[in-house]
């Protein structure tokens, strides 16, 4: 693997353990640089692929996508599907509203001050709400 700084490493490899798996080369890797500077992003398969290839790395979109998949399973990124094409993966864990800016294709954290969900249609018999997914759509004046 590319050197990278050691605390880049240290925080992906953390990371990786708090939700106990196993630090392949690639996980290590993708995690590293999903939270290796401390911040909080939101990526697609196809731009952390690009990212890994910057960091002149190889790793195929394949193992990219089903390395997210199990980040999301072991509850280290949520996944916030867009529009039925595709998913964006948010290292941030708590529920929070999200902006997505049509004409750059982009999800970015939106303000949750004013956003208050006063009430929801009750769940069907022997069902409950598990999460409530906020994704305000941008797109320029017109």
């Amino acid at each position: 693997m590319t050197e990278m700084p050691d605390t880049i490493r240290a925080r992906g490899e953390a990371w990786l353990a708090r939700a106990d798996l196993r630090p392949t080369r690639q996980r290590v890797l993708l995690a590293s640089l999903l939270v290796g500077d401390g911040r909080n992003r939101h990526v697609t398969a196809e731009t952390l692929h690009d990212a890994v290839r910057r960091a002149g790395e190889k790793v195929s979109l394949a193992t990219v996508y089903n390395t997210l998949r199990a980040f999301t399973e072991a509850g280290l990124v949520q996944e916030i599907t867009v529009d039925g094409t595709g998913s964006y993966f948010d290292t941030r864990l708590d529920d929070h509203p999200h902006f997505y800016w049509e004409d750059e294709g982009r999800l970015s954290d939106a303000g949750h001050e004013a956003l208050h969900i006063v009430d929801l249609p009750a769940a069907p018999e022997g069902m409950e709400v598990a999460k409530v997914d906020v994704v305000i759509r941008l797109r320029p004046k017109r």
